[in-house]
């Protein structure tokens, strides 16, 4: 590697998150990009480095990393920012969102956008699965709005978390993918918390600098559309 971390990323996708936490800590990184319409995760390389044939994988000297939850801790761990320190309060309340958003949250809306990968190709099994996810993304949402408006420093305020670049990538994804084009049933005005949240990382360097790199949009949190990028493909 020519710089100390290597990012495997397609545009708009979980190695968005990654990328956003590598400009918010200003560690140089490289990207490589991952052709999804070539199916590149599935490749033999690819394999070697995250078996599970998913994006993203960081490169550091330390060693291949994958798993998105795992990636960011490492990194804010290992720099001293964007987490809570081992004896701040707030670390336990924060770990405990942290893997909820990455083993809930982000799984409850990959089974909405792979249905597929989980329950089959009969349209009827997808469209009940879909239904389901709905009713509990509901569910979900409702509880992290009332989670972070409790909860002073999880996210939202003037030093960001690892939640500051990790819910507004889901929040996009759920307002562009997980809707049903005839019933949409989300709507971010109606979760003031979690819209100022979108509101304020618009505003964050990072972004500036993912929107570039992924062609994500003037607003891409608060008014998303999908993505334009330069190279490579969000789907």
């Amino acid at each position: 590697m020519t710089a100390p971390f290597r990012l495997h990323y397609a545009p708009d996708n979980a190695s968005l998150i990654v990328r956003l936490a590598l400009e918010e800590l200003g560690l140089p990184y490289e990207c490589v990009l991952v052709d999804r319409r070539a199916k590149a995760q599935q490749s033999e390389t690819y394999l070697k480095l995250n078996p599970n044939g998913t994006i993203p994988v960081l490169e550091t000297p330390h060693g291949a990393l994958f798993e998105t939850a795992a990636i960011l801790l490492w990194l804010g761990d290992s720099h001293g920012a964007l987490v809570p320190g081992l004896s701040d309060p707030l670390r336990a309340p924060f770990l405990k969102w942290l893997f909820w958003t990455s083993n809930t949250l982000h799984i409850d809306l990959r089974q909405t956008f792979y249905p597929e990968k989980f329950i089959g190709a009969d349209p009827s099994h997808q469209a009940q699965l879909r239904l389901v996810l709905r009713q509990r993304l509901q569910a979900h949402l409702a509880m992290l709005e009332a989670a972070l408006a409790t909860t002073p420093g999880l996210a939202g305020g003037d030093t960001p978390t690892l939640l500051d670049l990790y819910l507004p990538c889901l929040l996009r994804w759920t307002q562009l993918y997980a809707q049903a084009p005839d019933a949409p049933w989300f709507d971010l005005a109606h979760y003031p918390t979690l819209h100022s949240l979108c509101a304020r990382a618009e505003t964050r360097p990072s972004t500036l600098a993912a929107q570039a790199a992924e062609g994500l949009g003037p607003t891409p949190f608060t008014r998303p559309i999908l993505a334009t990028p330069p190279e490579g493909s969000a789907t």
